[in-house]
Formats: structure tokens, sequence, C-alpha cells
């Protein structure tokens, strides 16, 4: 997991920006179910009157209302308004701008007056509590008092003071067992009733309220989308720039390794780390900024406004987040060892298409279709039996999720029922504690959503990881050395020993010679003997295990490969081309080479005659692979690209094998002219065509068990003799016995008579 966070955060300036637009994001979708409780009990159920006090009220309401306040603070109330005379039909007092833009002294007052408002509208209204206080009054009066047409405020205003202090610190206890929702809601209706005794249009306060408020809403449903859509946009592009970004690490990696590496991370298995799992981590990576990051932020603001809107109910929320988080785990514990699994099989599955397409022609010509269609069936069926275990496995999650859902939202109104009825909330307070639950319980199903992809991202991005951090075997030195440049093309082996990575025996035995500018130094052997492994140490496709490997001097270890492999012209046994036309292919070594070199080079090559017969010429397309050549002509076309690079050192791995005797006669003719100034390594199968080399080295399980020329290798090298005997015929190699010279003539006149007999 922490290899997918590594990445993303390596584009740590844009993931600051996202996840400050995020907040921003959050603080509109969280404001959202806030508006909309203002909305249904400010603007519908209040009639858009917001205030715990009165800003405004006639001085016979002041006068009511003082009536109910203790007498230590009338001097208080009456000091935070001030009397007006002109602004309404009556007078009243208004509420000073020092007081209403202070939150302080507003809820200092508002504390003050929220019992007398509430006593005041129930003496005005005649409700049954008040009328009981008022009977009450009227019996304790004396009896000569006249009380019948006397309002509890004249009956009150006849009291003396210590009575009346008394009787309203008994009303005080009473209220302070009431919610103090209730009061809230006996303040709104003393204000409103004291702004329609001003005159006041309280249609008009409501829809401007209305109006207001919604307006409020629309524009932060309005930043929220342009937060999403920002957030969405930089995301893609973190996404993108992460996929490519890997992408180009993990080609440069690849492109540095040595046979080694290639030998752990099968063809494959690059392939798909290089596409699918990269495909998976860039579109994780885009989740990962847009939910990943938001879905905590909305979780947690959601449960700071849950305790703010009502905080009787939130062990429902702690319910909630406990059962999801028990699904999540559960998941977990049950997909997660298969993502892994799941990502072997897709690796299996794309190691066995390639085998079926690369080699399809010979599972035609041995007729093993059915065995092969099997086996692709297999591994079709191995990989659609793990991915339908994880898919119902996660399919089981949404039901259990909406049923969390569901029913945390019954039980949200179930206690919210109760709590209206008892005036410990209101509608509105209700409903933005369902909204604000189905956010938090939101943030935790994105996140649960995301659990589909979140493991196998995860494995994905482990195992490009481990292509990137693998330590490769060959590299080039800290200080690289230069080449000599008086020396051109010097070549030598030093009691060179070689070990394949993990083997328990070593596999060329201490080998030594020199191979020089001018000369052809050849290699033969029975298969298996070395020879191929011995022409892989010069490129640095291997580093040898003992002894050195000089080039003018220098120990190929010392300086860079690039520097290294630009010296030598490789031609492998096996010719590879590459897609495009034939004039890339020849000057793949020397792209900057001029049409007259890429011509020279395909009439050494042999490759000029078919070449011009094509109609498009240098021009004809090369498919895939070459799978559009043969293999005499894609092996001349490789022998062509050697050529026209003008290398130091000529290294040929067998690569005259596909071509006829006559062709191979030619070929090695105009050659030898072209090479005359450079070092030549020739590993051959055929005594025919190194007849003529300066140097033979035979090789015999890795040991060098003979070197010298043709004919002194005759005489001396039995493992030499026995090879020429397969090959040559008795007379052959009696009348090769006799000269080098004559050596030449039956070598060129047997290779054209043979050729003869084969047309």
């Amino acid at each position: 997991m922490k290899n997918l966070f590594k990445y993303a955060a390596e584009h740590w300036k844009a993931l600051i920006a996202i996840i400050v637009i995020l907040f921003i994001q959050a603080y509109c979708d969280l404001s959202l179910p806030a508006y909309t409780s203002d909305i249904v009990n400010v603007g519908i159920q209040q009639g858009g009157i917001e205030d715990q006090i009165p800003e405004a009220v006639s001085a016979d309401e002041m006068e009511k209302l003082l009536l109910f306040v203790p007498a230590g603070d009338q001097d208080t109330v009456l000091d935070a308004y001030e009397e007006d005379d002109s602004t309404y039909d009556v007078k009243a007092y208004v509420l000073k701008d020092s007081v209403s833009d202070s939150d302080e002294k507003t809820e200092e007052i508002s504390g003050i007056l929220q019992g007398p408002m509430m006593l005041t509208s129930g003496f005005e209204s005649g409700s049954d509590m008040t009328k009981q206080i008022e009977e009450q009054l009227k019996a304790d009066m004396p009896a000569q008092t006249d009380t019948g047409d006397m309002s509890v405020f004249d009956l009150l205003k006849m009291l003396p003071e210590e009575q009346r202090e008394a009787m309203l610190q008994g009303m005080d206890e009473q209220m302070n067992d009431l919610p103090d929702t209730i009061l809230e809601q006996a303040a709104v209706a003393y204000v409103q009733s004291a702004y329609e005794e001003l005159g006041m249009d309280m249609d008009s306060i409501q829809i401007h309220y209305l109006i207001v408020t919604g307006g409020k809403m629309v524009g932060l449903a309005f930043l929220g989308m342009a937060a999403s859509i920002l957030v969405g946009f930089l995301a893609s592009r973190v996404g993108a720039a992460t996929g490519r970004d890997l992408r180009g690490r993990v080609f440069h990696k690849v492109v540095g390794f040595s046979n080694n590496e290639f030998d752990h991370f099968s063809t494959a298995s690059l392939i798909t780390r290089s596409t699918n799992d990269i495909q998976q981590i860039q579109l994780l990576t885009v989740m990962l900024l847009r939910i990943v990051l938001y879905a905590p932020i909305l979780a947690i603001g959601g449960i700071i406004q849950v305790f703010q809107t009502n905080v009787s109910m939130s062990w429902i929320i702690a319910l909630a987040v406990i059962l999801i988080a028990l699904v999540i785990l559960v998941l977990f514990v049950v997909a997660m060892p298969k993502f892994k699994i799941l990502q072997n099989l897709v690796d299996k599955l794309n190691l066995v298409t390639r085998e079926i397409l690369t080699g399809l022609s010979v599972i035609r010509a041995f007729s093993t279709q059915k065995h092969e269609e099997e086996r692709f069936d297999q591994a079709n069926r191995d990989l659609t039996r793990t991915n339908l275990f994880v898919n119902r496995a996660m399919t089981f999650m949404m039901p259990v999720m909406m049923l969390v859902m569901n029913g945390i939202s019954v039980l949200i109104m179930w206690n919210g029922a109760h709590g209206i009825s008892e005036g410990q909330m209101q509608v509105g307070d209700m409903m933005a504690f369902i909204q604000y639950t189905m956010q938090i319980i939101m943030g935790f199903l994105m996140l649960c959503m995301l659990s589909i992809m979140l493991p196998r991202a995860a494995v994905a991005a482990d195992r490009v990881e481990e292509v990137l951090s693998s330590q490769t075997v060959i590299h080039d030195p800290e200080h690289p050395a230069s080449f000599d440049s008086r020396k051109k093309g010097v070549l030598t082996f030093s009691h060179v020993s070689f070990r394949y990575p993990g083997a328990d025996e070593n596999v060329l035995h201490d080998i030594t010679f020199t191979a020089e500018p001018g000369k052809t130094t050849a290699i033969i052997g029975s298969t298996g003997s070395g020879k191929s492994t011995l022409v892989n140490l010069i490129p640095r496709f291997y580093d040898v295990t003992e002894g050195s490997i000089t080039l003018d001097g220098v120990d190929i270890r010392r300086v860079s490969q690039h520097e290294l492999r630009e010296r030598l012209g490789f031609v492998p046994q096996k010719g590879v081309l590459f897609s495009g036309d034939i004039a890339s292919n020849i000057l793949f070594g020397n792209p900057h080479g001029s049409e007259a070199e890429m011509k020279e080079a395909a009439e050494i090559a042999q490759a000029a005659e078919f070449i011009e017969e094509k109609p498009e010429g240098y021009k004809s397309p090369i498919a895939q692979g070459g799978s559009n050549v043969s293999g005499g002509q894609k092996q001349r076309l490789s022998i062509a690209r050697a050529i026209a690079k003008h290398p130091e050192v000529f290294i040929f791995d067998d690569s005259f094998s596909a071509l006829d005797f006559k062709t191979d006669v030619t070929l090695r003719k105009a050659l030898r002219t072209k090479t005359k100034d450079s070092t030549v390594l020739i590993v051959a199968q055929r005594i025919s065509t190194i007849l003529n080399a300066d140097q033979i080295i035979v090789l015999d399980e890795g040991k060098i068990a003979g070197m010298g020329t043709h004919q002194e290798l005759l005489e001396s090298c039995e493992v030499y003799r026995q090879i020429a005997a397969s090959q040559l015929s008795e007379s052959e190699l009696e009348n090769q016995g006799k000269s080098r010279d004559s050596s030449k003539m039956i070598t060129d006149g047997a290779g054209e008579k043979e050729v003869q007999c084969n047309g």
C-alpha cells in the first residue's frame, strides 16, 4: 500500500492543491445540511425569524417583559436597547448596533429574556400553564381588590417587589427543567408577535430569508461542483503523469537489465507489469486523490457537525462506524490474499497466450492444437475462478452497506421522532442529522467500493516496485575509464571463467586468447560447449566470474556499457528485426548513416538483390520480429546492420547458419575486404565457414581443447578432427592436409558443388 502513496507523493505540489480543494469541497458539502435545517426550522416553521431576542419591540411589550425580569437584570436589558419614536407607528425600543454585533452581549441578553419572553407569550396567548398562574395570582390578591378586568400584567404591577421577585424565582426553577429547544421556540414565537405588533411585513421577512438562505445553498453547490471538477482534473493529470513516469522508469530499468535479470523476470511478466499493473496504479491514483483523501475529510467533518447538531444521538454514528469497519475488515481478510494470486494468474495467462501465438506454426505442424487449447482453457479457468471469488466477495459488500445505511436511517428517525415529541430537537435538526450521518456512511462506503480496486492495485504497485528496486548485476562504474585511442580492436581473454548466477559449476573454464585487428578468430565446438556464452561476455550481457576481458588494453568492466557497445558489431544467433522498414533496420546502429553506407552494407551482406526486387526497395516494411521475411533474409539484414555500424570488433554468433553455401562463400569474401582493419570473431557450426580463419578456438565442455589454424588443428586436436570428419569427406580431409591454399580451393569448390547438388 505504501508504494501507491509513494508514487502519488512524487507529485506533491499537485497533491497539496488537491487536498486544499478537497477541504473546500467538503466544506460546501457539509454546509448544505445545516442550511437545509435552517430552511425547515427558521424559514418555514419560524416564518423566517432567526433572532433569539427582538431587534425591535414596542414600549408596551418592553414594559411587560420587564415585569418578568429580575430587578438586577432590568438595567442590563434597558441598556441594550435605545428608544425610537420615529421608525414605527408606536414608541419602540431598538437593539443597539453594539449589542447586535457582539455575540457575547447577544447571548447575555438572550439568557435574561428567554424566560420572560416565554412567560409573556404564554400569558398573552392564554396557555393552560399561564392560566393557572393567573388564577393563583388573583386568589392571592386582597379580597377588596377588584381583579375582574385586570390582566396578569396589571396584577404583577400591583405586587410588592419582594413578592414579585419570589414568584419569578419559582418560575425560573420550573423553566430550568424545560428543554432548551422549547425555550428557543417560545422566544422566536414572541419575537414574531412583537414584530407583528410593530407592523412589520412578516411574509416579506420569510421570503427574504428563504431567498438569501437558498441563494447561499446554490452558491455552495456551485462552488462544490467547481471544486469537484477541479479535483477530478488535477487527479487525472497526476494519475496520467504517474503512469507515464512509471512506464518510463520501468522501461529504462528493463532496458538496463542484464541477461541475469531477464532470467528472473519472464518476458510475459515484464509486459504485464509494464502495462496492466501500471494501468491499475494509474487508475487507483486517480481514485486515491478523488475518494480516499476525500472520504476521511467528509467523514470526520460529518462527525464534528453531528456533535454540533445533536449529541444525544451520537451513539448511532459510533454504531454505524463499527458495523462498517467490521464489513471492511472481513472483506480485506477474505479478498486481499486472492489479489496477489490474481496478478500471478494474469501473468500465467499472458505467458501461455504469448507462447501459443509465437509458436503457432510449430503447434500446427505437430497437430497439438487440442493440447494448447486445453492449456489455455486451464489458465483462463483459473483466472476466471479467482476473479469470480473476488467479485462475489465484493458484491456481498453493497447489500450489507445498504442494510447498514437504511437501518441507521430508521434508527435516527425513531430516536428523532421521540426527540421532536419531547421538544428536544426540531424537524430540521433531525433532517440535518440524517444527512450528516449519510455523509459519514457514504465516506466509508466510498472506501469500501474502492477496496475492490485497492488490494489489486497495491499488489500491482509491489510488483512494479519489485522491478524498479531490483539490483542490476551488471552496471557502469562510478568513474568509468576510456579506451586507448592508439589501439583499435585488440580483444584479450585472460584466464576467463564463467558461472551462471545460482549455478554450482562453471560453464567456461580458464579461457585465454587474443583476437587482433585484421584477423579472424573462429570459435567452434559441439552443442553446449559454451560458444555463445563466450561471445555474450564481450558486450557484457554477463560478467565474467574469474579473470578479465580487455579491449584495447582496458578491462571492459571499467568502461561504460554504452562506450563498450559502441565499438562492437554484434550479430546474434537468432536474427532480430524491428518493425519499420528495411532502411531503418540496416541503419539501426548508425541512424545518421548515409544512403551509400546503407546500400554498401546490404551489398556486402548479400541482401541487395532481394531488397531491390521488392517494389518499395529499402522502404519495404518489416513486420514485428521480421515475420514477413525468410530466415536467410533476416540473417543477412542482421549482418548488414552490423556492417553499417563500422565497429572495431565484429561478433558473428553462428550468423551464417541460415545461408546456403554459395551465399555463405560470397558473403565471407565480401566481408573479408570490409573487415580487413577490424577484429572478427565468428561462432560457427560448419567447418566450411571458418576454414580460412587466422585463429580457430575449439571449445569442449567449456574448455579450450585446441587453438590454431585449420591445418594445425587437423593435426593436433582430436576434437576438431572429429568435427571435421563429421562434415567433410575423407578425400577432402586428405586434400586439406596438404596445404592451406589447396584447402581454400577445395572448400570453395566443395561449397559450390554442394549447392549444385542441392539445386
